[in-house]
C-alpha cells in the first residue's frame, strides 16, 4: 500500500471566542498578513501560501484542524486512505485558498486533517523586518504515543527524528527536525504549542523587542533544546495559547545518511536522532526549565 507523502505543514486551525482580538494578535503582534476575514473567522499568511493560520469564531480552542500539504495527487492519496481502512472526505468548500482537500480524522484526538496538494497564492510580496518566516510545526497531547507515531509515520509517511524517554515524541516530513510531535498525557489534552520560525538570533531579539513594547512577557526562554536544538522563547496569546517562536533547528540534508547537518552545539557528531534522556540538559541546554511544559 505504501504511505501517504506529505511534504508540507501547511496550516493550523484555532477557534476563538474574540476573532478580532486574536486577528489584531497576528497582525499587530507577530506582523502577519490578513488576507480575508470578516467577524466569524479569519486567514492569515507568513508569506506565498493563502494561509497558514486559520481563525473561526466559537469556543476557545487551538489545533481544531491541522492542514499538510502532499508531493502526490489527491487521488492517489484518498485511494490508499481508503485501503489503509481511513474513512476520508473530499471537499471543495472548506475555505478560500484550498479549493480540492481531503479530510480526515486524526486517531485518538478527532483533529480534522486536511491534505491538499498546493494552495492559492496570497499574494504577499517581500519581508518586513518582524514577521516570521514560516509556520513551523504544532505539537500536541495524545493519550497514547505508539498508535499516533504509528499513524503518522506509517500512514502519512513522517520519520521519527526524536524521543524524549517515553512521553515526547518528534517527527518531520521534510528537512526540518519535526513538523509535529506529540506528548502522551491521560491528564491533558489539545494543543501543547504552535511554533512560528525565525530567520536567525537577530530577527528573533527583534521579535521579541516588539513582545514586549506589545506587553507580551515571555514564560520561558530564550533557551536552546536538546531534541532539534532550536533556540526558543515561548509566549502565550490573548486566549492563553503557548507561541514558540524558534530559530537554528535541525535539519536533514541527505535521508540516505540520516544525521542532522553538523552544528557546534551537537552532542554528538555526527548527530542522529535518538531516545534521550529526561534530564535538565535535554529540556535546555542553556539551564532554566519550565515544569508545566513537561507535566503530562
Amino acid at each position: 500500500m505504501g504511505t501517504v507523502n506529505v511534504s508540507k505543514l501547511g496550516y493550523v486551525g484555532f477557534e476563538t471566542p474574540d476573532v478580532e482580538r486574536l486577528v489584531e494578535y497576528y497582525t499587530k503582534v507577530l506582523d502577519f498578513v490578513l488576507v480575508e476575514g470578516d467577524g466569524n473567522g479569519a486567514f492569515l499568511t507568513t508569506g506565498v501560501d493563502h494561509h497558514c493560520v486559520v481563525v473561526t469564531k466559537g469556543e476557545a480552542k487551538a489545533r481544531q484542524v491541522v492542514g499538510y500539504e502532499l508531493w502526490e495527487d489527491l487521488d492517489s492519496a484518498e485511494a490508499r486512505l481508503k485501503d489503509a481502512g481511513y474513512v476520508t472526505e473530499r471537499r471543495s468548500d472548506i475555505g478560500p485558498g484550498t479549493p480540492d482537500v481531503l479530510v480526515l480524522d486524526e486517531p485518538l484526538t478527532g483533529v480534522a486533517l486536511h491534505l491538499t496538494t498546493a494552495q492559492d497564492p496570497s499574494g504577499v510580496q517581500g519581508f518586513t523586518p518582524l514577521r516570521p518566516t514560516k509556520l513551523g510545526h504544532v505539537a500536541a497531547y495524545t493519550p497514547e504515543l505508539g498508535p499516533m507515531q504509528a499513524f503518522y509515520q506509517d500512514l502519512l509517511g513522517f520519520r521519527w527524528s526524536d524521543t524524549v524517554g517515553d512521553f515526547f515524541v518528534f517527527m518531520r516530513c521534510n528537512a526540518d527536525h519535526h513538523a509535529a510531535n506529540f506528548m502522551a498525557s491521560q491528564k491533558y489534552s489539545g494543543m501543547h504549542h504552535v511554533a512560528y520560525e525565525m530567520r536567525d538570533p537577530n530577527h528573533l531579539i527583534s521579535m521579541l523587542d516588539h513582545l514586549a513594547q506589545n506587553r507580551y512577557r515571555l514564560h520561558w526562554g530564550p533557551g536552546r533544546h536538546g531534541p532539534g536544538h532550536n533556540l526558543f522563547t515561548y509566549h502565550r496569546d490573548p486566549d492563553g495559547n503557548v507561541i514558540e517562536l524558534f530559530t537554528q533547528i535541525d535539519v536533514v540534508h541527505d535521508e540516505a545518511k540520516g544525521y542532522w547537518e553538523p552544528r557546534p552545539w551537537h552532542e554528538e557528531f555526527p548527530m542522529y536522532p535518538r531516545t534521550w534522556e529526561v534530564d535538565l540538559a535535554t529540556v535546555n541546554q542553556w539551564g532554566p526549565i519550565d515544569p508545566p511544559s513537561l507535566d503530562h
